[in-house]
């Protein structure tokens, strides 16, 4: 953080406390206005974005309060701490629920103070750059991975929705590329939480020695190189939603410090010995079976449970090959429009190969080879001999299709019916000719196996 480009207006009636704090804080590098009443704070508010506002509460005239909601009309962005004498607390508690960001009581503890204000400002941070990368992805119009008609998908969907009413810790389950942070992302803009900050924790990317204060702080001096106050991904989250990826990958320690967070949602940051609460929905992700991780002794069997209250499968792309048409169709509108290229579409034949291949990289993988193949190919439609080697030669090799051992009779025939659909045709009476049954029954298989996509109003089957 560059403190030279941060601007701090102080307002306080009291010239004395005002140019006290002034001083203080132009000490710490910070650019500081002073006004010693509300109008002129709101002329000043209006002359200059500000990022901080510290404001005292009782004020001739116009009150802390009332300043911060006519700014809220100027700047929506300002964070405002409110100071207070102990006998009005309640006044700043109101001004608290109308936006403040936190309040001191007077006198002033000037430690107290410079802490505060950094750790406002690093909350600013976040949320600022949450809301500039939920700009440039809407600019972009990045596709999202959870594009698809299948039942599968509609029930990931379903499940979104309705836990994203509800405060539960939610467990996402699913192999890598199937968009399981893209569910997260879901959850949180459905939630009462949608405009607080959104902040990713990759669990296998922290070393387990700075584990702890990435997550809870640290205090200045905790440990060498702690040279400063900093809070962890908690504090940063609080009123909002912490995504834990790749969750089988804490170690033991953050296995424990995590549960306890849970269980009363209060810690200590590394070397502090203040206890700090937080507001924080946690959704954490996988990729792994946990539940063996909890029979091999490598995760907590009590974390499990209490992550597991409301577990959302996000199903693999071999699982809904019947959404890879409009998955390609997407990934196509979107990298022709983003490379300049012109509008191109895959031929039949490349289309039924690219849903017989069995996507090891899930809806990614496929994102990808759509990419490559609006840079490589410069026909308008795509044929078999245009997509990657590694398809064509997959599909040489792979004459039929396997089953396991313990798959119901049903899945082994929705499997035979999407196969039958996908590889040899897919025209409904040549597949019921080849499965050796009437259309008739084959259009109730696909309704009772969710292979059969609903008609859009007023439009056709």
């Amino acid at each position: 953080m560059d403190k030279s480009k941060i601007n701090i207006l102080v307002v306080d009636d009291e010239r004395g406390l005002c140019a006290g704090v002034q001083e203080a804080l132009r000490r710490e590098g910070y650019v500081v206005d002073a006004a010693n009443d509300a109008r002129r704070a709101l002329e000043l508010l209006g002359e200059r974005l500000y990022n901080l506002v510290l404001t005292d509460v009782r004020m001739p005239d116009l009150s802390g309060l009332q300043l911060l909601k006519e700014a809220r009309q100027v700047s929506r962005d300002t964070l405002f701490i409110l100071m207070t004498a102990y006998g009005t607390v309640p006044s700043a508690v109101e001004a608290m629920k109308e936006g403040a960001y936190d309040y001191l009581t007077k006198p002033l503890d000037m430690q107290r103070l410079r802490a505060l204000v950094l750790k406002a400002l690093e909350f600013q941070s976040v949320v600022s750059e949450n809301n500039e990368l939920r700009l440039r992805l809407q600019k972009r119009s990045e596709p999202s991975l959870l594009v698809g008609d299948s039942e599968a998908i509609r029930q990931v969907v379903r499940m979104a929705d309705e836990v994203a009413r509800s405060e539960v810790t939610v467990l996402i389950e699913g192999e890598s590329g199937t968009g399981k942070e893209i569910v997260a992302r879901m959850i949180h803009a459905k939630s009462a939480r949608a405009e607080r900050p959104f902040i990713f924790v990759n669990c296998a990317a922290l070393p387990e020695q700075l584990l702890e204060a990435e997550l809870f702080g640290h205090a200045k001096g905790a440990f060498t190189g702690a040279v400063a106050y900093k809070p962890g991904r908690f504090q940063l989250a609080d009123g909002g939603t912490l995504f834990l990826d790749e969750i089988s990958d804490l170690p033991a320690k953050g296995q424990g410090d995590l549960l306890r967070v849970l269980e009363d949602g209060c810690f200590r940051m590394v070397g502090g010995t203040e206890l700090i609460r937080v507001n924080v929905r946690v959704v954490a992700a996988t990729n792994k079976q946990l539940q063996e991780a909890v029979a091999a002794g490598k995760f907590r069997e009590d974390l499990f449970y209490r992550l597991h209250i409301v577990p959302i499968v996000v199903p693999p792309l071999r699982d809904h090959a019947e959404d890879i048409p409009l998955l390609a169709e997407t990934f196509l509108k979107h990298f022709t429009a983003k490379h300049k290229r012109r509008r191109m579409q895959l031929s039949p034949e490349a289309m039924q190969l690219c849903q017989r291949f069995p996507w090891p990289g899930n809806v990614r993988q496929l994102r990808n080879v759509v990419e490559r193949l609006v840079l490589t190919c410069h026909q308008p439609v795509v044929a078999v001999d245009d997509l990657p080697d590694f398809l064509l030669a997959h599909d040489r090799n792979a004459a039929s299709f396997s089953i396991r051992p313990g798959m119901t009779l049903a899945e082994v025939e929705k499997l035979l019916i999407r196969q039958t659909l996908t590889r040899e045709t897919s025209n409904r009476v040549a597949a019921a000719r080849m499965l050796g049954i009437s259309r008739r029954s084959l259009q109730y298989k696909l309704k009772q196996y969710g292979l059969l996509k609903e008609p859009k109003p007023g439009g056709k089957e």
